[in-house]
């Protein structure tokens, strides 16, 4: 993790700070190797103090390296209060899209002294480009939703319930080895599969509908992002049409993408071919996310999206097509950028299954 402390730290004189306090959870793993709920870290020039409560002693220090670490007496705050690197003016950086009003009154009245800076998204751009070791937990991580989407693809039947396919999914997930799912899962069939994040209900499955499952698992606190649809019997013009123009999208642009390419034009490649079919408007969100110990990490693939893509950098690759009162398609894999092109790491067919050998 010394490494990343380095980098951090090399990042104080762009933003004219001294110190900066890291509390969101995603930042204390990156930095601190921290998976705890509760803790905070100064990290300043010349030192760096990682605080917890008696709760994650231990678990810290098994984790945390490269930290002098403390037990909070009382709340967190107040001990980082109590540091001497506080005696003098300083200028504090913190985390502008993490900390509450709440934290930020309540670190004003204990430090006096210290001008707050917000700073937006530090840790989140440090992290942008992933290690190798990073990329190879997103790798497991995305196996172990490839090898779900399969087992589940033996389950589907009509009179299913869309709840009922969603914690088979998650409780196969975590027998294949997920330390927790990596987001609630996604399983909306038929009519609602239009909802791009629709919650499972207790609807029942029933032939003809268009199911997409969404889901991810996690591996060394790294997440997978995983979609498809499939149709639960013989698909019917319109779902067939949909289907290829939403594939046909989804792999032109992994053939598209490499380094070097504004976010928004590895997202044009994609909507191009959807609004060239008619049905630009029912393409709503962007074509994918960077992917990391957060599930939604930058660089957002989107229409706005003016970030260079850079190798190494982990994203999904997944357009949709939702037509309200006939049902949706997203197709989804997760890619590693590289100099000449992308490395998918998602295994799973994309060619339309039609389950039709079903018994109601």
């Amino acid at each position: 993790m010394s490494h990343r402390l380095a980098r951090l730290r090399e990042q104080f004189g762009e933003h004219k700070i001294d110190g900066f306090l890291l509390i969101a959870p995603r930042s204390l793993r990156y930095i601190a190797g921290f998976s705890g709920s509760n803790g905070c870290a100064l990290v300043a020039e010349d030192e760096a103090v990682f605080i917890t409560d008696f709760r994650y002693k231990l678990q810290a220090q098994e984790q945390v390296k490269g930290f002098e670490q403390r037990m909070a007496k009382d709340e967190l705050f107040k001990d980082l209060a109590e540091l001497d690197w506080f005696g003098k003016k300083r200028r504090l950086g913190l985390e502008s899209t993490h900390v509450s009003l709440q934290q930020i009154q309540q670190l004003k009245e204990l430090l006096p002294n210290t001008e707050l800076v917000p700073v937006k998204e530090l840790v989140e751009e440090i992290g942008l480009v992933k290690e190798e070791g990073e990329i190879e937990n997103i790798r497991r991580a995305v196996a172990i939703s490839d090898g779900v989407f399969g087992e589940i693809l033996d389950l589907l039947r009509p009179g299913m319930k869309e709840v009922e396919i969603c914690a088979e999914i998650e409780y196969r997930m975590r027998m294949a080895g997920s330390e927790k799912v990596a987001f609630d899962a996604i399983v909306v069939s038929g009519e609602r599969s239009a909802l791009p994040h629709g919650q499972p209900t207790e609807k029942r499955l029933q032939k003809g509908d268009l199911v997409t499952m969404d889901y991810g698992a996690r591996v060394g606190g790294y997440c997978s992002d995983f979609t498809r649809t499939v149709v639960l019997g013989q698909a019917n013009g319109r779902q067939r049409d949909i289907y290829e123009v939403c594939l046909q999208a989804q792999e032109k642009a992994e053939e598209a993408a490499r380094a070097g390419m504004l976010a928004s034009e590895l997202d044009s490649v994609a909507r191009q071919i959807i609004a060239a079919s008619g049905y630009g408007d029912n393409f709503g969100h962007g074509l994918g996310h960077g992917l990391g110990l957060e599930v939604h990490e930058g660089p957002r693939l989107s229409p706005k999206g003016q970030v260079r893509l850079q190798p190494g950098m982990v994203v999904t690759i997944e357009p949709g097509i939702y037509l309200p009162e006939v049902g949706g398609v997203r197709i989804e894999d997760v890619v590693v950028i590289r100099e000449d092109g992308c490395e998918v790491l998602t295994q799973a067919g994309k060619e339309l299954i039609e389950l039709e050998s079903l018994e109601s």
